[in-house]
């Protein structure tokens, strides 16, 4: 029995291995060695875009009307193509004249990932662009006949270029001009300090007949993973919708590949976002309006987005529609004041009930300390104080198992050619000590979902990236450049495997001292701020241990399986 136990768990330790591999040739976009996908899942870094062009709209069936010409000759004639720059003090914004698009959008209180803690890139991140690497860009327009889209050529006729000092507010107009006798107009309105872009879209009816146009709301985004992923870890990227009805919804980019995305396909509140590591974006409606959600493939990038009709438009008249575009951080307070689920771009797993009040804890943290990795260190001091009691029920039984442990090797030992009475000897033993075995087990399982949801909080939130701790460590989101870090968790967790009691069959002693070697070894490339939250649970851990060890008169005694 206990070859066939031996055998169950080396398989169980080789597939892990094999699994780990796979997951480093994914993140360094290399095909998996054991287990390649089978359908392509995203576009790999440096393919070629397709540009976001004609086939990037809505299609006919959505709509019940298929769209006319995209760009009318009368349309484009007289109106070149530029692009328009404008400034607030967080965002710098890039607007395509071809369609009033916004193709570019660099969030200037946030610096660019470098991957490593050492230094800081000092050139602010991008997160919408287009150029010939990336894609990921906010366009609107009319369907429902020959109307101006994001194709059509605009001209900007008025608005700033800049947030003077003092003004709280920018404002600019593009206008199509008329295709078929109608026009659209496109209001940009930023604010100070704010990631939300107000988008007024005015339909203007210069034609004889009525008109009954649909708006589309769309982000075009390439399929490449955020760069702050690390080897062992990947978030979300991709398009989200959010309905009272349906709720959050992430569609996966492998989904739309394979046309088996399910989402909520009309409702009447809610946004449709594009979200990624830490950054995300989402066009936004107001309450009780009408609209129709979508999304899919366009050669090698992908479309999210929204329809709604903007009513019957009559000869002379206008008909407007106000909209809100999100481009920014997931700041989560933020979040929360711009629309019912918006926060929930900030992806903490299936732990969310856990994770939202850790975040509001941390934060309050921060706000005594004004340091993030010291909140951090003293959420985890918190976090064992609560469970101070639950852990010493644990540990007082891992204490009398480390206790009688000599007397079960001995005995395994002497009786190792009958393993029947092996067991007998050994229940007798638990019995007359009062120990059991499973003892040390259940508090620490009941804790398991409290330290997962704060793991999440670590690695979700945008407050990390770029905050410094102390001395080398001056981004939490990075890896620690000098691996200072990693190696004293090594240590940290070597030392505290070493005050357990080894397990009596000598193959679980070996895996049980083997799986915290390589979980600390993954650790290397992890970011600094989670090692450190790592680092301070294995100190408490080890203090708690060895206190209750030392009151309960067991030795303080390092516990090494023979590796040969």
């Amino acid at each position: 029995m206990s070859d066939i136990r031996r055998s169950i768990l080396w398989v169980i330790f080789g597939f892990s291995l094999v699994l780990l591999w796979d997951q480093w040739q994914i993140y360094n976009d290399r095909p998996a060695t054991f287990f390649p996908s089978s359908s392509p899942s995203h576009r790999a870094a440096g393919q070629e875009p397709t540009p976001a062009g004609d086939s990037a709209l809505p299609t006919a069936s959505m709509i019940g009307t298929a769209p006319g010409s995209l760009t009318p000759p009368e349309a484009s004639a007289n109106i070149a193509r530029e692009t328009h720059v404008v400034r607030t003090d967080v965002l710098e914004l890039t607007f395509d004249s071809e369609g009033g698009s916004l193709v570019g959008a660099t969030l200037l209180e946030h610096f660019a990932a470098t991957g490593k803690a050492l230094r800081r890139d000092q050139s602010p991140l991008t997160l919408l662009t287009q150029d010939g690497n990336r894609t990921y860009v906010a366009q609107t327009g009319l369907i429902g006949g020959d109307f101006p889209t994001h194709k059509t050529p605009m001209r900007l006729v008025s608005g700033d270029r800049a947030l003077a000092p003092g003004q709280d507010e920018l404002v600019l107009r593009f206008e199509s001009a008329p295709v078929n006798g109608v026009v659209l107009a496109k209001t940009y309105t930023l604010r100070r300090g704010a990631y939300d872009i107000g988008v007024r879209h005015e339909v203007i009816n210069q034609g004889e007949t009525p008109v009954s146009p649909q708006l589309y709301l769309q982000l075009v985004r390439d399929g490449q993973k955020a760069s702050s992923d690390t080897p062992f870890y990947s978030t979300f990227t991709g398009p989200a919708i959010f309905s009272q009805e349906g709720k959050f919804q992430k569609v996966q980019f492998e989904d739309i590949d394979r046309n088996k995305a399910t989402f909520q396909r009309t409702a009447s509140d809610g946004y449709v976002a594009m979200v990624q590591h830490y950054f995300a974006t989402a066009w936004l409606l107001g309450q009780g309006i009408e609209r129709e959600n979508f999304v899919r493939r366009i050669g090698n990038l992908y479309a999210a987005g929204m329809i709604t009709p903007m009513g019957a438009v009559e000869p002379g008249t206008t008909q407007a529609l106000d909209t809100v575009l999100f481009v920014g951080p997931q700041l989560e307070k933020v979040l929360e004041t711009l629309a019912p689920g918006l926060e929930l771009v900030k992806d903490y797993g299936w732990l969310t009930i856990l994770a939202k009040p850790l975040y509001w804890l941390l934060e309050k943290i921060h706000g005594l300390v004004g340091n993030w990795g010291w909140a951090i260190v003293l959420l985890v001091v918190l976090i064992k104080a609560a469970f101070y009691w639950l852990n010493a029920s644990a540990y007082r039984s891992m204490a009398k198992m480390k206790a009688i442990n000599p007397r079960i090797m001995e005995m395994r030992e002497r009786l190792k050619n009958n393993p029947q009475q092996m067991q007998q000897e050994m229940m007798k033993i638990y019995r007359e000590e009062k120990v059991n075995p499973l003892g040390g087990c259940l508090p620490i399982l009941i804790q398991i979902p409290v330290f997962i949801a704060l793991y999440w909080v670590l690695m979700s939130s945008v407050e990390m990236r770029n905050s410094p701790w102390i001395g080398w460590i001056v981004d939490l989101s990075s890896p620690d450049p000098y691996y200072i870090l990693p190696l004293i968790m090594a240590v940290t967790t070597i030392f505290q495997t070493a005050l357990n009691p080894l397990p009596p069959d000598p193959l679980q002693a070996k895996l049980m001292w083997l799986m915290p070697v390589i979980f600390s070894v993954m650790f290397f490339f992890f970011p600094a701020g989670l090692v450190l939250y790592w680092i301070t649970n294995n100190i408490l851990t080890i203090a708690q241990q060895a206190y209750i060890n030392h009151s309960m008169g067991v030795p303080l005694k390092f516990n090494m399986p023979k590796f040969k």
